[in-house]
């Protein structure tokens, strides 16, 4: 058996989220789809970074394994095959002990927002048309990196075993357009990102104080967070990996 890396994009307005779900539109099942279809046998796929309902991304990973020995024409006949919202960029040869998911060592998001009407952002970004602090915004963004206990910024029900991350990032960006908030961590929460952006927002807009930011985050109560942005905005934008980790073979 042979281990390869599969690189995906997709725009997530249609889907139910990334990996397989009973009886949904997942990104998991349309491309495990496309894979059996031209390969004609099973393939199941193990998943680097999964994205909620309706969230985006411009890089994720699965992996599987096969007996079949894969080529760039692998790459042409899966995306001739595949929807127009869904994308492989590429497929790795990896060494066996390989794994999308545990070895990845970082993740980064960028939650887009506009402030401006454009027919053309409705579905990839948030509308926003009011005033904000930017600098108590920017603030706030860098208190986070002094934390990593996120339970406060975690839907309720998440099966994991800690709430532990570390932010290596976190900061707002302003834009010809609009700005967006960028994030890069170890891990992240369900609903993690989108929390976080939506409680800043409070921030931005005077109804939290920087201090009452900081007593939501020591809290760890996710009833005092707002998760109120919707995904549409939300991108993953890269999962990175140890250095030179795709040349192992």
């Amino acid at each position: 058996m042979m281990r390869y890396f599969i690189e995906v994009a997709y725009k997530g307005t249609s889907y139910a989220g990334f990996q397989r779900q009973e009886n949904a539109h997942t990104v998991q099942a349309e491309l495990e789809k496309a894979l059996s279809t031209i390969f004609r046998v099973p393939l199941l796929l193990t998943g680097s970074s999964r994205t909620d309902a309706g969230v985006h991304a411009r890089q994720n990973y699965f992996h599987f394994d096969t007996e079949i020995e894969l080529t760039d024409r692998s790459v042409y006949n899966l995306n001739a095959l595949l929807p127009h919202d869904l994308a492989v960029n590429g497929l790795y040869r990896m060494p066996e002990s390989a794994h999308s998911r545990f070895d990845a060592i970082s993740r980064e998001y960028r939650y887009y927002l506009y402030t401006r009407k454009t027919p053309f952002l409705y579905d990839r970004a948030y509308y926003f048309p009011y005033v904000l602090d930017m600098e108590s915004m920017r603030a706030a963004a860098s208190i986070l990196k002094e934390y990593r206990d996120f339970t406060s910024f975690s839907k309720r029900n998440t099966q994991v075993k800690t709430f532990l991350c570390t932010l290596h990032e976190s900061e707002w960006i302003e834009t010809g357009e609009g700005f967006h908030y960028y994030v890069k961590g170890n891990r992240f929460l369900r609903g993690m990102v989108r929390a976080l952006t939506a409680t800043m927002l409070k921030v931005g807009r005077g109804k939290i104080s920087l201090d009452e930011f900081r007593a939501v985050i020591e809290a760890r109560d996710c009833t005092l967070a707002d998760f109120a942005v919707p995904a549409h905005g939300l991108f993953l934008e890269r999962v990175n990996y140890p250095e030179d980790y795709f040349g192992r073979i």
